[in-house]
């Protein structure tokens, strides 16, 4: 009991130092640092609160004619009929995916953004990398060994882009029309786009750095190169826009953008 009259006596003593402490202060200076002292908080805040906000932006990239921007309508709304022709501006907008549209309770909407594939406007996919939350590159199973190399090229593009590795963005490799009888499985578009990326690497990398746009190389020197030995996270996906077949889509947005 004695002590914890001690204390008491001391915590007074002390409020009341700083009590005399302050009333010497003059109004001023005491306003302006108390001042301070909030501006100083109110900014730590608002810095958390940013960092903490995370990005719902993913891009739909790959060539032209790959059906990109069918799965960004079957994606927001559950139809083709708009996507059937290939896309020379952005298509963008912020939605909840079509097949949560029935779910209750409050979901947090997608910003998709349907990059155009044709060569002269990729560099517009330049604009939105910073603020992209994931991105699902998109390769047409039924035609991919005449694209297969041009597509290599672009997916190389992507994976050495300096945003994407240092804020190793997550990749989704789809493989789209993959109902039809003739289309070409994952497995194997995965295995021709690594060989093809093995070529670039070993081209690119003889090449001077001042002659190359990459950022970053990928790769582990020394082995064949492999999707697993990227810095970021690359999956691998099937899926048919014009069935509405988007379901791994789908998985791999709500994966990095949680509902």
């Amino acid at each position: 009991m004695e002590k914890l009259e001690d204390l008491k006596l001391m915590g007074e003593q002390w409020w009341n130092q700083g009590i005399e402490y302050l009333q010497k202060i003059p109004p001023f200076q005491l306003y302006a640092a108390i001042g301070l002292l909030l501006l100083t908080t109110i900014l730590l805040l608002s810095f958390r609160l940013v960092r903490r906000t995370k990005s719902n932006t993913v891009l739909l990239s790959g060539l032209s004619g790959s059906g990109k921007t069918v799965l960004f309508y079957q994606l927001r709304d559950g139809s083709w009929h708009q996507g059937t022709v290939t896309s020379m501006e952005p298509n963008e907008g912020t939605f909840v995916l079509h097949t949560e549209n029935a779910k209750k309770g409050k979901i947090k909407p997608v910003h998709l953004v349907d990059v155009p594939g044709h060569s002269r406007l990729r560099p517009k996919l330049e604009e939105f990398l910073p603020q992209a939350a994931a991105i699902v590159f998109v390769v047409d199973a039924l035609e991919f060994l005449p694209n297969c190399r041009a597509a290599s090229e672009y997916l190389y593009d992507i994976l050495t882009n300096a945003n994407v590795v240092k804020k190793k963005i997550p990749v989704l490799l789809c493989c789209n029309k993959t109902d039809k009888l003739t289309a070409h499985t994952k497995e194997f578009i995965r295995k021709q786009m690594e060989k093809e990326i093995e070529k670039l690497r070993v081209s690119r990398s003889a090449v001077s750095t001042a002659d190359i746009a990459n950022d970053f190389t990928i790769g582990i020197e020394g082995q064949v190169f492999s999707i697993s030995h990227c810095s970021n996270k690359v999956t691998i996906a099937e899926a048919s826009g014009l069935n509405g077949e988007t379901v791994q889509v789908q998985d791999f947005i709500r994966e990095y953008i949680k509902p």
